[in-house]
């Protein structure tokens, strides 16, 4: 897939998350298969520029290119400024969002509420597409609600706008999250322009994935829940889409190995009080479906130090290898000989 001088090396596109798609998790999903990785959402408000969370929402340093940064935003000047910052700070994409449901983005007329206001769409993406050099990308969902589902018309505007690649969530913004995606919006969307489109929403299989791609005739897939925990999920698509066999689930040892590398880039990222609390609900995602998960994700919620959290997860994981790798539900406490091990007690001993 190509997105204005970029050749990516795959149609697989991590979608951006608030708290999820920092810079360690991106740079992890890019090693693991994914062709682009998007930002979390960056504020087009100039008064959060200098804040530290937005620094390091946008910080792409030693990332792959090409390095896309989302911003969001109602107000056409004060976007095109977003726009033009991230660009001086590296962003090679520019990737806006008018897709995100939540009532704290709605209620300022930013997110998917900018659906209901097509001349308002308009002008946002003008003044962005105008301001930078770089090619500017588009989020959406496929309307309001179920009553004005106007996905087709949004992205007829974004073609005209000068938008490169468009994103499409299979949910309207009434939707939420809820119930299941649909995508005949989405192969009408396809159908309607000529600018690559990314379908988005409830792919978590490689199965899944192919025929997403086949119903909707999508240029891309763009994969967001699904990667909490499963970052290893690019790859197994990737190889699933090519040969059409699936590559086995990664063994507790190599789930352990892949973890605590991302744990380590997340101590460097946030440094270590920060990065053991944003480590957490890594670590619940990961040890998901575990024999003795939720025992052992309510004993590394309790301890304070990095050193702790590593041992924990190197005896836990441990233990799931020697049970075979067997996936089960989680029960409600560890086995006799994982209750010390899982401890901050049993590991000072």
């Amino acid at each position: 897939m190509r997105i204005g001088p970029y050749q990516l090396k795959n149609n697989l596109v991590v979608a951006p998350m608030a708290g999820v798609t920092d810079r360690p998790f991106r740079l992890l999903c890019r090693s693991l298969g994914a062709g682009l990785a998007v930002s979390e959402m960056v504020a087009s408000n100039s008064l959060l520029w200098g804040s530290e969370k937005t620094k390091r929402r946008a910080n792409h340093e030693g990332e792959p290119e090409p390095k896309s940064v989302q911003i969001v935003g109602a107000d056409p000047f004060m976007l095109a400024e977003a726009a033009k910052v991230n660009v001086a700070n590296g962003a090679q994409l520019i990737d806006i969002n008018m897709g995100c449901p939540a009532k704290k983005i709605c209620n300022v007329m930013a997110g998917s509420a900018l659906l209901r206001d097509e001349a308002l769409v308009a002008r946002l993406l003008e003044s962005v597409v105008r301001a930078v050099d770089v090619p500017v990308t588009l989020k959406i969902r496929t309307g309001w609600d179920s009553t004005s589902r106007n996905g087709v018309a949004i992205a007829r505007l974004a073609e005209q706008c000068g938008i490169q690649a468009l994103s499409v969530h299979g949910r309207t913004r009434a939707d939420a999250f809820m119930g299941e995606a649909e995508y005949d919006t989405i192969a009408a969307i396809k159908a309607a322009v000529n600018i690559p489109v990314i379908a988005n929403g409830d792919i978590d299989s490689p199965e899944k994935a192919k025929q997403v791609l086949a119903h909707t005739g999508a240029d891309g897939l763009m994969i967001g829940r699904a990667a909490q925990g499963r970052p290893w999920i690019f790859r197994e698509i990737e190889h699933y889409l090519k040969t059409g066999e699936k590559l086995p689930e990664p063994a507790p040892l190599e789930v352990r190995a892949i973890l605590l590398g991302h744990l380590e880039n997340l101590y460097a990222f946030y440094g270590e009080h920060l990065g053991l609390r944003v480590a957490r609900k890594h670590i619940s995602w990961y040890s998901k479906g575990c024999v003795g998960g939720s025992a052992f994700r309510h004993a590394i919620n309790q301890v304070e130090s990095t050193a702790d959290q590593r041992s924990m997860i190197e005896a836990f994981f441990a233990h799931q290898a020697d049970l075979g790798g067997k996936a089960a539900p989680a029960f409600s406490a560890l086995p006799p000989s994982m209750v010390v091990a899982a401890t901050p007690a049993g590991l000072a001993a």
